[in-house]
């Protein structure tokens, strides 16, 4: 990440945006209709039952084909250095997590938390998915537990995005946030109070302006 003129700072690059929102455009669309499904009321309602599995299905294919396709012509080098920030734990990491006053890199432990949960989540729901799409046509892929994984997984998924979403649009000291997501930065004074260390990775790298 760069520093940006105008007192704001680059947070996001392009590729990590656009990975952002096709995952958070597809999960909407997985959560309505798997939502019809679920609900007899829902399904009473939409009464396209075939349809909306359709949808459902396809929507499912087509985000990890987009996701796969976005990786294949992003900047690698860029999600590499992602990679290893989300997966770094360190002491302040822990402290934070401890509710203790820590400074935090450019995502702190709780937005790790959170990647490596939807992570691990988008490939159970990926794979009982698939399953149970097999299973109305194959009954030997008919297991008793998938559709229970599947359901949890959308339980714990709501919880979380709609934490997520308070985070973005409601909370005061968050929702600042969200600039960075839709533009690529933030304000530096924001910055340097939520990830301070970050800012000081990213000031002392620059060249004098």
């Amino acid at each position: 990440m760069a520093l940006a003129s105008h007192g704001y700072v680059r947070r996001f690059s392009r590729s990590e945006r656009a990975i952002h929102w096709v995952h958070a455009a597809a999960f909407f669309v997985l959560l309505g209709s798997g939502l019809v499904l679920y609900l007899p009321s829902l399904s009473e309602r939409v009464s396209r039952r075939p349809l909306i599995k359709d949808i459902h299905f396809y929507t499912g294919i087509g985000w990890a084909a987009a996701l796969l396709l976005l990786v294949a012509i992003a900047d690698r080098q860029v999600l590499r250095r992602t990679l290893h920030e989300l997966d770094l734990f360190d002491a302040d990491d822990r402290r934070w997590l401890r509710g203790r006053r820590a400074p935090q890199g450019r995502f702190n432990a709780g937005q790790k938390l959170n990647f490596w949960l939807t992570a691990a989540f988008a490939v159970l729901f990926f794979l009982t998915g698939l399953l149970l799409w097999y299973g109305e046509r194959d009954t030997r892929f008919r297991l008793p537990s998938t559709l229970l994984v599947h359901d949890a997984l959308m339980y714990v998924s709501i919880v979380l995005v709609v934490g997520h979403l308070f985070l973005a649009l409601v909370f005061p000291k968050t929702r600042p946030a969200l600039r960075g997501m839709l533009l690529g930065t933030v304000r530096e004074e924001w910055a340097r109070d939520h990830h301070s260390k970050w800012v000081s990775a990213l000031t002392s790298d620059a060249p004098p302006r």
